[in-house]
Protein backbone atom coordinates (compact mmCIF):
# COMPACT_ATOMS: atom_id res chain seq x y z
CA UNK A 1 0.00 0.00 0.00
CA UNK A 2 1.43 3.34 -1.04
CA UNK A 3 0.79 6.41 1.09
CA UNK A 4 0.70 9.65 -0.88
CA UNK A 5 1.23 12.82 1.09
CA UNK A 6 0.33 16.26 -0.13
CA UNK A 7 0.54 19.74 1.24
CA UNK A 8 -1.03 20.11 4.65
CA UNK A 9 -4.10 22.27 4.88
CA UNK A 10 -3.51 25.62 6.61
CA UNK A 11 -6.13 24.79 9.27
CA UNK A 12 -3.99 21.96 10.64
CA UNK A 13 -1.02 24.20 11.38
CA UNK A 14 -3.35 26.95 12.60
CA UNK A 15 -4.98 24.55 15.03
CA UNK A 16 -1.60 23.29 16.27
CA UNK A 17 -0.33 26.84 16.76
CA UNK A 18 -3.51 27.66 18.72
CA UNK A 19 -3.08 24.62 20.97
CA UNK A 20 0.58 25.51 21.52
CA UNK A 21 -0.38 29.05 22.52
CA UNK A 22 -2.98 27.75 24.98
CA UNK A 23 -0.40 25.46 26.59
CA UNK A 24 2.19 28.25 26.79
CA UNK A 25 -0.36 30.66 28.26
CA UNK A 26 -1.37 28.05 30.83
CA UNK A 27 2.26 27.72 31.97
CA UNK A 28 2.82 31.52 31.88
CA UNK A 29 5.33 31.40 29.04
CA UNK A 30 5.70 33.59 25.97
CA UNK A 31 6.71 32.62 22.45
CA UNK A 32 8.97 34.17 19.86
CA UNK A 33 12.01 33.17 17.85
CA UNK A 34 14.03 36.32 18.52
CA UNK A 35 13.96 35.68 22.25
CA UNK A 36 15.71 32.39 21.53
CA UNK A 37 18.56 34.24 19.84
CA UNK A 38 18.90 36.41 22.95
CA UNK A 39 18.95 33.28 25.12
CA UNK A 40 21.64 31.65 22.95
CA UNK A 41 23.77 34.82 23.00
CA UNK A 42 23.40 34.98 26.78
CA UNK A 43 24.47 31.33 27.04
CA UNK A 44 27.56 32.14 24.96
CA UNK A 45 28.58 34.95 27.32
CA UNK A 46 27.35 38.02 25.48
CA UNK A 47 26.25 39.49 28.82
CA UNK A 48 29.90 40.42 29.40
CA UNK A 49 29.66 42.88 26.50
CA UNK A 50 26.07 44.14 26.61
CA UNK A 51 23.51 44.57 29.39
CA UNK A 52 20.77 43.44 26.98
CA UNK A 53 22.14 39.90 27.21
CA UNK A 54 22.43 39.87 31.00
CA UNK A 55 19.66 37.47 31.90
CA UNK A 56 19.33 34.12 33.58
CA UNK A 57 19.30 31.96 30.46
CA UNK A 58 18.52 28.88 32.56
CA UNK A 59 15.00 30.22 33.07
CA UNK A 60 14.61 30.62 29.29
CA UNK A 61 16.23 27.41 28.09
CA UNK A 62 12.82 25.77 27.72
CA UNK A 63 12.21 28.05 24.73
CA UNK A 64 15.16 26.56 22.88
CA UNK A 65 12.87 23.57 22.31
CA UNK A 66 11.05 25.86 19.84
CA UNK A 67 14.23 26.22 17.77
CA UNK A 68 14.96 22.51 17.94
CA UNK A 69 11.33 21.75 17.07
CA UNK A 70 11.50 24.06 14.04
CA UNK A 71 14.52 22.19 12.68
CA UNK A 72 13.28 18.70 13.53
CA UNK A 73 9.72 19.45 12.38
CA UNK A 74 10.97 20.90 9.10
CA UNK A 75 13.16 17.87 8.50
CA UNK A 76 10.35 15.43 9.27
CA UNK A 77 7.86 17.33 7.13
CA UNK A 78 10.26 17.50 4.18
CA UNK A 79 11.61 13.96 4.40
CA UNK A 80 8.52 12.01 5.39
CA UNK A 81 5.36 14.08 4.96
CA UNK A 82 5.75 15.68 1.53
CA UNK A 83 5.16 14.22 -1.89
CA UNK A 84 8.20 15.85 -3.47
CA UNK A 85 6.20 18.14 -5.74
CA UNK A 86 7.57 21.24 -4.03
CA UNK A 87 5.86 24.57 -3.60
CA UNK A 88 3.16 25.38 -6.13
CA UNK A 89 3.22 29.05 -7.11
CA UNK A 90 0.38 30.76 -8.94
CA UNK A 91 1.21 31.59 -12.59
CA UNK A 92 0.49 35.31 -11.98
CA UNK A 93 3.15 35.33 -9.25
CA UNK A 94 5.63 33.64 -11.57
CA UNK A 95 4.90 36.29 -14.22
CA UNK A 96 5.43 39.07 -11.66
CA UNK A 97 8.73 37.51 -10.58
CA UNK A 98 9.88 37.29 -14.20
CA UNK A 99 9.30 41.03 -14.67
CA UNK A 100 11.82 41.49 -11.84
CA UNK A 101 14.32 39.16 -13.50
CA UNK A 102 13.62 36.26 -11.17
CA UNK A 103 13.03 32.86 -12.76
CA UNK A 104 10.36 30.54 -11.40
CA UNK A 105 11.65 28.82 -8.25
CA UNK A 106 10.62 25.41 -9.68
CA UNK A 107 9.09 24.13 -6.48
CA UNK A 108 11.67 25.63 -4.13
CA UNK A 109 10.75 28.09 -1.39
CA UNK A 110 13.49 30.55 -2.31
CA UNK A 111 14.42 31.60 -5.85
CA UNK A 112 18.07 31.13 -6.82
CA UNK A 113 18.21 34.67 -8.24
CA UNK A 114 18.03 35.97 -4.67
CA UNK A 115 19.25 33.20 -2.38
CA UNK A 116 21.86 31.06 -4.14
CA UNK A 117 25.50 30.76 -3.14
CA UNK A 118 26.46 32.38 -6.45
CA UNK A 119 24.24 35.40 -5.70
CA UNK A 120 25.74 35.76 -2.22
CA UNK A 121 29.23 35.89 -3.75
CA UNK A 122 28.41 38.99 -5.81
CA UNK A 123 28.85 42.39 -4.17
CA UNK A 124 25.21 43.33 -4.83
CA UNK A 125 23.81 40.02 -3.51
CA UNK A 126 26.01 40.09 -0.43
CA UNK A 127 25.09 43.71 0.31
CA UNK A 128 21.37 43.01 -0.06
CA UNK A 129 21.51 40.05 2.33
CA UNK A 130 23.74 41.88 4.83
CA UNK A 131 21.60 45.02 4.90
CA UNK A 132 18.42 42.93 5.03
CA UNK A 133 19.73 41.00 8.00
CA UNK A 134 20.76 44.19 9.81
CA UNK A 135 17.37 45.78 9.16
CA UNK A 136 15.56 42.69 10.41
CA UNK A 137 17.71 42.65 13.55
CA UNK A 138 17.16 46.35 14.16
CA UNK A 139 13.42 46.08 13.49
CA UNK A 140 13.05 43.10 15.78
CA UNK A 141 14.80 44.91 18.62
CA UNK A 142 12.96 48.18 17.95
CA UNK A 143 9.55 46.46 17.83
CA UNK A 144 10.29 44.47 20.98
CA UNK A 145 10.00 41.14 19.22
CA UNK A 146 9.83 39.31 15.94
CA UNK A 147 6.93 38.58 13.63
CA UNK A 148 6.19 35.22 15.23
CA UNK A 149 6.30 36.67 18.73
CA UNK A 150 3.97 39.55 17.94
CA UNK A 151 1.68 37.88 15.40
CA UNK A 152 1.23 34.61 17.27
CA UNK A 153 1.86 35.25 20.95
CA UNK A 154 1.11 38.95 21.21
CA UNK A 155 -2.12 38.90 19.24
CA UNK A 156 -3.37 35.77 21.01
CA UNK A 157 -2.86 37.62 24.30
CA UNK A 158 -4.70 40.68 22.91
CA UNK A 159 -1.69 43.00 23.27
CA UNK A 160 -2.19 46.34 21.52
CA UNK A 161 1.57 46.87 20.87
CA UNK A 162 1.62 43.55 19.02
CA UNK A 163 -1.32 44.63 16.86
CA UNK A 164 0.53 47.84 15.98
CA UNK A 165 3.73 45.87 15.25
CA UNK A 166 1.92 43.34 13.03
CA UNK A 167 0.24 46.13 11.05
CA UNK A 168 3.69 47.71 10.64
CA UNK A 169 5.16 44.39 9.48
CA UNK A 170 2.49 44.02 6.81
CA UNK A 171 2.77 47.61 5.60
CA UNK A 172 6.56 47.33 5.48
CA UNK A 173 6.38 44.03 3.60
CA UNK A 174 3.94 45.40 1.05
CA UNK A 175 6.01 48.54 0.50
CA UNK A 176 9.16 46.46 0.11
CA UNK A 177 7.62 43.95 -2.29
CA UNK A 178 5.84 46.45 -4.52
CA UNK A 179 8.11 49.48 -4.53
CA UNK A 180 11.62 48.84 -3.17
CA UNK A 181 12.35 45.33 -4.45
CA UNK A 182 11.87 46.29 -8.13
CA UNK A 183 14.32 49.18 -7.64
CA UNK A 184 16.87 47.00 -5.82
CA UNK A 185 16.79 44.21 -8.39
CA UNK A 186 17.26 46.45 -11.44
Amino acid sequence: MEIIYGTWHWSISGFLIGVTMLVLTYFGKTFGMSSNLRTMCSMAGAGKFSDFFKLDWREQKWSLAVVLGAFVGGFIAYQFLSNGSGVQIHPDTIASLQTLGIDAPDGKLLPDALFSIETMQTPKGFTILLLGGLLIGFGTRYAGGCTSGHAIAGLSNLQLPSLVAVIGFFIGGLLMAHFLLPIILK
